[in-house]
């Protein structure tokens, strides 16, 4: 290694732009509220520099006020930049304040930017004998290359790459770095807003470098052009070397590099620690010390990147903070799916043993050693995404991490049950913990085959729910954020969709290996992170006791389906057909043309322009009318056709979601149709229904009602039993805010709304009138979500004063209520996060945001989430035990569905009495509240009578 000394000048602003973003889809929020993203994410760059590089010198350089030098030339210079966001304007000073007390120097001079800094202190360091690494994502920086002065440029996915002469010379094709500035001029920056030459993109930029090598020499040689090219750059030559001198890094600005000053020196450990404690930032402080080995001297690196070529680090996996990212302490792993700043591992370079197990004498000596674990993740390969059509092509299993097995399965379905028969003892152990990846599906796979699956589960998808509900949890995002590892990808395997994608069957054994025993490592890996997260969020509980056995309930509805009558539906589709073409010609005669009524375009333009049924009418950002729903739905009052419009829309996306589709969503084995209930969907712990989606079927119109009278019973000898919670949401309400009045309501079984408009109307319960009940009702449900004035307005005939004083009045008839809902909302500002009655949290990162739209909505969150999520907790736990009971019992009727609030059964007729006790008795005692649970059952010959 060379003697001549380091220095690293970090561009500032760059890194946390960069490490802002990184964390987007899931931001770094502490209990205070605070967005610490940008400081997360610059902090995270600068330690690895340091880490990897242990530079002699070192300065971070920010931008102050612009430059005021390129305004001067040209006013417009960066004018179309967005406003910096909030998180990024808080970060900066404690940025500031760490880089104190890190002892690293900053440097920055008013009126000029990072990049003139940078470029100053280059050149003048490169004079006194010392090699300059620039650290910094930006291409501009690429001109001020020479052979001391490098780009240290952080790349996509981890790492680092060192752009010295040849790489610059390869990337923009010029013979000398300082072609880059009339590189940069010719084609312009639509980013910093440098205007370029009209018509010079990239290739023609780099075309031109190469024909006339300059800015100048174009300009010169413009008779060497031909045709319009000619023409525009001749017309633009001014503003071509404007352009150029935009683009060029000044080297004069008043700073001076005292080699002493940029020292990299020792940090006052103490003070950087009690900032990060401040921030809540645990891993990074972690990481800090390690940097700087505990005393302030820097880490050699374990694998150190030589600085003329890009030889990424792989950096050990890290523990995610419980709940969303430190919420409530700590900070969480130091890295994200979408831009990490570290190597990530892959199977390539990580060591590991995945073995496939051959048929015969080692499936059974693999057997025996299996039923000796007292904790196995398995994972099921198929050929199906869909569980009811999937065949097992092979099973990993790993219960040590960077070791595992494969077993492949036969085709032949005898040989592939007589194979399964001999992992049945393992299976239907009740002492063997099962690990996996969104067990249900393997579940409902084995189910095919006649295999149970019993014992402890520890499903990872549903654990990480409760972590962090609102990212997402499948094993590649969970793998890359908590392991830091990118996992095998399965188009790697079978190709991407289409005519040419192989079936796992298709895919050398090896490579199956390889593929399916990474998926149970990875997973019993998260495994290991995850408990103990649960364990910190104080919801081991809920995932043990609610979610899990849950999972369980699922899986039997969805293997279970439901009866649809697809005659019906066939005649229902005709009907609605009519309509709609009764419809149409109703709209093209008010219109007085026929035109396309689902182009929002056309539409428009008839009610707008032609028709001009408003004033101003409100457009879209594309400049288009705006027909949605919301705009449309406040005129329908005063317009037939709008209502028209409103009932044709609504006709034809329930004739083409429903009608049309559910009897092609008929399973052809079961005859049956078996929505798919997803447990991490919802942030509220709400279920959620698809294919088909059973949970949105209309039933506030007529004809949306209809739909449900195609799910019918098994047969003549069953009946379906629908149980709904009534009032659920209210009543929970009321229990939480103990408001006594609106306890006392629910015990004496009144009419809540007619009860809530009696006394906020000051009338007697008897006289209260259909309007004031519905008025009230709307309140009551409305303070549920937050409603306002206006929003009461819009869904009453009150005025916006009436509706003001309607809540007013509400509230002061309330009172508890209301101070309830500030109560959830200050919790939320304190802690982060407001909970269930059963601990489910609900994470809100905004409710301390500047922004008043955003954190109003956090604010109604606040109050929405947490009797949502109770009342889904509460179904959740009824669902359980009935679905034991009904085990326990070996009853013949069958739980079905579950939509919100309503839970849909299948009952043998001779059990009927016996199944409305059970069924009643479960829903109402599943949880105590000081308002007593109220459940309506009802039965039919059809969902829509028994509804």
């Amino acid at each position: 290694m060379s003697d001549q000394k380091r220095l690293f000048l970090v561009d500032a602003y760059a890194l946390i732009f960069r490490g802002y973003y990184a964390f987007i889809k899931n931001p770094r929020i502490n209990s205070k509220g605070e967005d610490t993203s940008a400081i997360m994410g610059f902090m995270n760059s600068l330690l690895d520099v340091i880490k990897r590089e242990r530079p002699d010198h070192l300065a971070v350089c920010f931008d102050k006020g612009g430059s005021a030098d390129r305004v001067e030339m040209y006013e417009a210079y960066k004018a179309n930049r967005d406003e910096t966001p909030e998180g990024i304007k808080t970060a900066v000073p404690h940025i500031h304040n760490i880089l104190k007390a890190m002892h690293i120097p900053i440097i920055e001079k008013e009126g000029y930017e990072a990049d003139d800094i940078i470029g100053t202190l280059s050149r003048q360091a490169e004079t006194e004998g010392y090699k300059v690494f620039m650290v910094t994502p930006d291409k501009d920086f690429a001109q001020l290359v020479t052979d001391n002065i490098f780009m240290y440029k952080p790349v996509f996915g981890g790492g680092y790459e060192t752009w010295g002469i040849p790489e610059v010379q390869k990337k923009f094709e010029v013979e000398k770095p300082e072609q880059v500035i009339d590189f940069l001029g010719m084609m312009g920056d639509s980013s910093d807003n440098i205007p370029g030459l009209p018509g010079v993109g990239e290739k023609t930029a780099k075309k031109f470098i190469n024909q006339f090598g300059s800015m100048e020499g174009l300009l010169a040689n413009t008779d060497q052009l031909k045709g319009k090219m000619k023409e525009k750059v001749e017309a633009n030559g001014e503003l071509g070397m404007l352009s150029k001198e935009l683009a060029r890094i000044m080297l004069d600005v008043p700073v001076s590099f005292d080699a002493k000053d940029f020292e990299l020196d020792h940090p006052d450990i103490d003070k950087v620690k009690e900032i990060f404690q401040e921030l809540e930032f645990r891993r990074l402080t972690e990481n800090f010390i390690k940097t700087f080995n505990g005393n302030g001297e820097a880490t050699p690196a374990t694998a150190k990147t030589n600085t003329t070529e890009n030889k990424p680090t792989p950096k050990k996996p890290q523990s995610a903070g419980a709940g969303q990212f430190s919420l409530f302490g700590g900070d969480s792993n130091d890295t994200v799916e979408e831009t990490n700043q570290f190597t990530r591992k892959t199977a390539e370079t990580t060591s590991h043993f995945y073995q496939s197990v051959a048929s015969g004498m080692a499936t059974k000596l693999f057997i025996k050693n299996l039923l000796n674990q007292s904790s196995v993740c398995f994972d099921t390969e198929t050929t199906s995404i869909n569980p009811l059509e999937a065949e097992l092509v092979g099973i990993a299993f790993s219960w040590e991490a960077g070791k595992g097995f494969y077993v492949p399965f036969p085709e032949n379905k005898d040989e592939a049950q007589s194979l399964i028969e001999e992992f049945r003892p393992f299976f239907e152990s009740e002492n063997i913990e099962k690990i996996g990846q969104n067990l249900k599906y393997d579940i409902k796979v084995l189910a095919k085959y006649n295999i149970d699956v019993r014992g402890k589960l520890f499903d990872t998808m549903l654990a990480h729910y409760l972590i962090n509900p609102d990212m997402r949890h499948n094993m590649d995002v969970l793998a890359k954020t908590y392991l830091n590892y990118t996992p095998i990808s399965i188009t790697e395997l079978i190709g991407k969709k289409g005519k040419n994608q192989l079936s796992m069957r298709e895919v050398p054994i090896d490579k199956q290996t390889e593929y399916a025993v990474e998926d149970a490592d990875i997973t019993l890996q998260l495994k290991e992170h995850f408990e103990k997260e649960l364990g910190e969020a104080n919801t081991q509980k809920l995932f043990n006791d609610i979610e899990i056995p849950l999972l369980r309930v699922l899986a039997s509805m969805e293997l279970e389906g439901i009866n649809l009558d697809k005659e019906f539906l066939g005649s229902l589709s005709e009907q609605l057909n009519n309509d709609i073409v009764n419809l149409e010609k109703s709209i093209y005669d008010a219109a007085g043309e026929e035109f396309n009524i689902a182009s929002p375009k056309q539409l428009g333009i008839i009610l707008f322009e032609k028709m001009k049924l408003v004033d101003k009418p409100k457009k879209t950002k594309t400049g288009q009318y705006s027909t949605a729903e919301d705009v449309l739905s406040y005129l329908a009052k005063d317009h037939e056709i709008i209502k028209n419009i409103l009932d044709y829309r609504g006709l034809s996306k329930l004739k083409s979601t429903y009608v049309d589709a559910l009897p092609e969503q008929v399973n052809p084995q079961t005859h049956r149709v078996h929505t798919d209930y997803m447990q991490t969907v919802a942030a509220t712990g709400r279920l959620s229904s698809n294919n088909p989606n059973l949970q949105n079927i209309p039933i506030r119109t007529e004809r949306g009602r209809q739909v449900r009278k195609a799910f019918v019973p098994r047969n003549e000898d069953y009946t379906l039993l629908a149980a709904d919670y009534s009032q659920i949401e209210l009543r929970i309400i009321a229990a939480l805010s103990e408001e006594e009045t609106m306890i006392e309501a629910f015990k004496n079984g009144e009419d809540i709304h007619a009860s809530t408009a009696s006394k906020v109307f000051n009338v007697p319960l008897t006289e209260v009138t259909r309007e004031q009940r519905s008025n009230a009702k709307t309140v009551n449900f409305g303070i549920i979500y937050g409603v306002s004035a206006f929003g009461l307005s819009n869904q009453t005939n009150l005025t916006r004063s009436e509706s003001k004083e309607l809540i007013d009045t509400y509230y002061a008839t309330y009172p508890k209520l209301r101070d309830y809902i500030q109560d959830q909302v200050d919790f939320a500002r304190d802690n982060g996060y407001v909970q269930t009655v059963l601990g489910r949290r609900r994470y809100l990162k905004d409710i301390n945001s500047r922004n008043a739209v955003v954190r109003g909505a956090a604010e109604r969150n606040a109050v929405n989430a947490p009797i949502q999520g109770s009342a889904a907790d509460i179904i959740k736990i009824a669902m359980i035990r009935i679905h034991e009971k009904l085990q326990e019992g070996h009853f013949k009727s069958k739980m079905l569905l579950q939509v919100h609030d309503e839970l849909v059964f299948d009952i043998f007729k001779p059990e009927l009495e016996e199944m409305k006790n059970l069924i009643k008795s479960e829903m109402e005692n599943a949880y105590k509240l000081k308002v007593p649970l109220d459940v309506e059952l009802d039965i039919g010959d059809n969902w829509l009578e028994a509804h």
